[in-house]
């Protein structure tokens, strides 16, 4: 196996195991013998265990980005249809990705400050991305925006971010994923002409 595979099989079995049994009880040889890599192959692709999981949820937020890039470049949707249809792609998508899910876990009991370059990062995309939407909504004279737009973007963050402690990690999900046409319809009215 090359060592791209090796350092993929790595990432794979270490998203498994982190998945599962959470970043503190996952330790790097248990992803040796999982991933049936010698200890050293793991230190060779990763300085330490907090490497590794940076890496891990690297890839759940490049693989939310992806998606929801998807959703922005469409041509064949409204803005209203974009935004709708971003946010319920983003929950659908961190839903399933558990390792986040554990940093979230983490902000109230500790901070894994090795990861906060990335969420910055997601922040900051997923801003210049939801302005990309409310733009051509305002331009299309679908929404009504002021000078503030930032600060918007800053409240619809805020608002997404907070539903998910309750949704993750209070596994109510399954239980308001039906209800989110009503979020979102309230959140386009706010920015209707």
């Amino acid at each position: 196996m090359n060592i791209d595979g090796t350092k993929d099989t790595i990432i794979s079995v270490a998203n498994k195991l982190f998945s599962r049994f959470g970043f503190h009880k996952t330790s790097m040889d248990e992803i040796a013998k999982v991933a049936r890599k010698a200890k050293g192959s793991l230190y060779y692709h990763f300085a330490s265990k907090e490497e590794l999981f940076k890496e891990v949820i690297t890839k759940e937020i490049e693989n939310l980005k992806n998606q929801l890039s998807a959703i922005v470049t469409n041509t064949n949707y409204s803005a209203d249809e974009k935004l709708r249809n971003y946010l319920y792609k983003r929950m659908e998508i961190l839903n399933i990705t558990s390792c986040y899910h554990e940093t979230l876990k983490a902000d109230f009991f500790e901070h894994f400050h090795f990861i906060d370059d990335l969420r910055t990062d997601l922040d900051n995309w997923e801003k210049e991305n939801l302005k990309s939407i409310i733009n051509q909504g305002a331009d299309s004279g679908q929404f009504e925006i002021n000078s503030q737009i930032d600060i918007l973007l800053d409240v619809i963050l805020m608002v997404m971010k907070g539903l998910e402690i309750p949704f993750f990690l209070q596994n109510k999900y399954e239980k308001y994923a039906p209800h989110f046409d009503g979020l979102i319809k309230i959140l386009n009215k706010g920015l209707a002409r």
